[in-house]
C-alpha cells in the first residue's frame, strides 16, 4: 500500500480524497494556488505546498510543480481527482517516468478512450452499440454533408476530445451544415487544441444512463449498477440519481455487460464510467467513457455500500478488486443534488465572494460533500460547484423527501446559489414520476422558475 499521496486537485473532491486516505492510514500531500491557502483541503492534509498563482494553468494545471512537489515531498503515488490533469496522457506517462504511481487507468487508454472518434471505433470492434455515424473523424465539409444524407437529419457534431458539450452542434436540415460544421470546429482548437470533429445522428431528448466500472491489474472487472444524470442544463449534469426509474434488471445487466466490454476492450485499470443514451424504445448506445473518478459517484457509493475512492486507490497499489459482481448488490435508491454558486434567477450568472454563514445537512442517510465553512472564500477562478448533497432512501419517492428536507436545512449566505432552483425540481410532476428525459430543464424552466417565485426562506434566493 502507498505511504504518501499527493493529491492534484482542490475543494470538496480534494478533501473526498483525503477522508479515503486517512481511513487507510495513508499520509496526503495537498497542493493549492495562492487563492486556496485557507481551503479546507489545505487544512486538513497531513502536508501542503502552494504551486502558484490563482488561475489555473500557474497551479492546478501546472504539471511542473506538482511533479516537482510530489518527488520533493517522497510521494509514491497522486490521485488527480477529476477535472484540470485527471485526463492529460501525458501528465501519466511523466509521473510513470518517474516512478511515481498515477491513481487512474494508463496513460494509452487514457488517449484512446480521450478521442471520442477513437473511441467509437473501439466500441464498434468489440460489438458494443454506439448511435448511428461517421468512421472516425469528418475533415471536410463534403464528407460532412455525405454522412449526414448517409445517416438523415437531425444530427450531432461532436469535438473528437470534447466535453462537457464544447464542440458540440446540433443540426436540424442541410442548410444549417455549413456554419455548425465550422462552428463546431472552431469551439473544439479553441476549448482542446484540436479541431477534431465526428458526427453522430441525433437521439432527440435520450435519458443519459452511466455505468460505473472497476477493473483490476489481473483483469476482474466488475460493473455497480446505473446512474441515471438526465437533468441537464447546457450539457452540464444537475441532479444524478441510482439506480435509473425505468430500467429494468434485463436493462441493467445488458448495459453492465456492454460496459465490461468497453473496459476490457480499452484494456482499462482502475475507476471508470461508461456513458450511454437511451432511446425512447429504450434502446441504449455508447456516448463515451469517462477515465476518472466521477462527480457523482457518491450516489453508487449510497446503494451499494462500496467506497469507490479506497477502490480505486486499491487498484492502483496492485491489490485484486474487494468484491465479485455477485456480492454487488443495490440497495435502496440515492439521489444526489450539485450545490453551485450562480443565480439561476439572472441566468445562472456565476456567484463568488465569502461565506458569511454555513450550515449543512445532515440527519439518516445524508451526505453533503463540500468545501464550504464559515468564512470560505469561493473563488471566480475555478469551477463554480460548492458540493454535492447525497441522500438515500428505501424507496425513490422517500429518497425525494429526503432530498427535500436536506435542502430546506442547507443554509449558505454570502453568495447566491442553485438550491433553490433544484428544490423546486423536486416537486415538478415528471420529476417526481421519474418520466423525464436530457430535455427536462428546457422544457421545465419557465415551470421552476414560477414555483421559486412562490417559494419563500430557501436559501440561495
Amino acid at each position: 500500500m502507498f505511504k504518501r499521496v499527493l493529491i492534484a486537485n482542490r475543494g470538496e473532491i480534494a478533501l473526498r480524497i483525503i477522508r479515503a486516505c486517512k481511513e487507510m492510514g495513508i499520509e496526503t500531500v495537498a497542493v493549492h494556488s495562492t487563492e486556496d491557502a485557507d481551503q479546507i483541503h489545505v487544512k486538513l492534509s497531513d502536508y501542503s505546498v502552494c504551486i502558484g498563482g490563482p488561475r489555473s494553468f500557474e497551479s492546478y494545471l501546472n504539471m511542473a510543480a506538482i511533479v516537482t512537489v510530489a518527488l520533493k515531498s517522497g510521494c509514491d503515488a497522486l490521485h488527480p481527482g477529476y477535472g484540470f490533469l485527471s485526463e492529460n496522457p501525458e501528465f501519466v506517462r511523466v509521473l510513470q517516468d518517474l516512478d511515481i504511481k498515477f491513481i487512474g487507468p494508463s496513460a494509452d487508454t487514457i488517449a484512446s478512450m480521450g478521442d471520442k472518434s477513437v473511441a467509437r471505433q473501439l466500441m464498434i470492434d468489440n460489438d458494443v452499440p454506439v448511435v448511428p455515424g461517421s468512421d472516425g473523424e469528418v475533415e471536410t465539409l463534403e464528407e460532412a454533408e455525405l454522412v449526414c444524407n448517409q445517416i438523415g437529419y437531425p444530427v450531432l457534431i461532436k469535438a473528437s476530445r470534447g466535453g462537457g458539450g464544447k464542440g458540440m452542434r446540433k443540426v436540424f436540415a442541410p442548410e444549417e451544415l455549413e456554419n455548425e460544421f465550422f462552428a463546431a470546429k472552431r469551439e473544439a482548437q479553441a476549448s482542446f487544441d484540436d479541431e477534431g470533429v465526428y458526427i453522430e445522428k441525433l437521439i432527440i431528448n435520450p435519458k443519459h444512463i452511466e455505468v460505473q466500472i472497476l477493473r483490476d491489474q489481473f483483469g476482474n472487472t466488475i460493473h455497480l449498477g446505473e446512474r441515471q444524470c438526465s437533468v441537464q442544463r447546457r450539457n452540464q449534469k444537475m441532479i444524478e440519481e441510482a439506480p435509473a426509474k425505468g430500467v429494468t434488471e434485463q436493462m441493467r445487466k445488458q448495459m453492465g455487460d456492454a460496459a465490461i466490454k468497453a473496459a476490457e476492450a480499452s484494456n482499462y485499470e482502475n475507476a471508470g464510467t461508461v456513458e450511454f443514451i437511451l432511446d425512447e424504445k429504450d434502446n441504449f448506445y455508447f456516448i463515451e467513457m469517462n477515465t476518472r473518478i466521477q462527480v457523482e459517484h457518491p450516489v453508487t457509493e449510497m446503494v451499494t455500500g462500496v467506497d469507490l475512492v479506497k477502490e480505486q486507490i486499491r487498484i492502483a497499489s496492485g491489490l485484486k478488486l474487494s468484491k465479485t459482481q455477485e456480492e454487488i448488490q443495490i440497495d435502496g435508491h440515492a439521489i444526489e443534488v450539485r450545490v453551485n454558486g450562480e443565480n439561476p434567477m439572472m441566468n445562472f450568472m456565476p456567484s463568488t465572494g465569502h461565506i458569511d454563514f454555513f450550515f449543512g445537512p445532515g440527519g439518516f442517510n445524508t451526505r453533503f460533500d463540500t468545501y464550504l465553512y464559515n468564512g470560505a472564500k469561493v473563488s471566480p477562478h475555478y469551477d463554480s460547484m460548492l458540493g454535492k448533497i447525497i441522500v438515500k432512501g428505501e424507496t425513490r419517492l422517500e429518497a425525494i423527501r429526503r432530498m427535500r428536507r436536506a435542502i430546506e436545512e442547507t443554509f449558505i449566505s454570502g453568495i447566491h446559489t442553485n438550491l433553490g432552483y433544484q428544490y423546486a425540481i423536486l416537486f415538478t410532476y415528471d420529476f417526481i414520476r421519474g418520466d423525464y428525459n436530457t430535455g427536462f430543464i428546457e422544457e421545465h424552466n419557465e415551470e421552476i422558475i414560477e414555483m421559486i417565485n412562490r417559494i419563500e426562506d430557501i436559501n440561495g434566493r
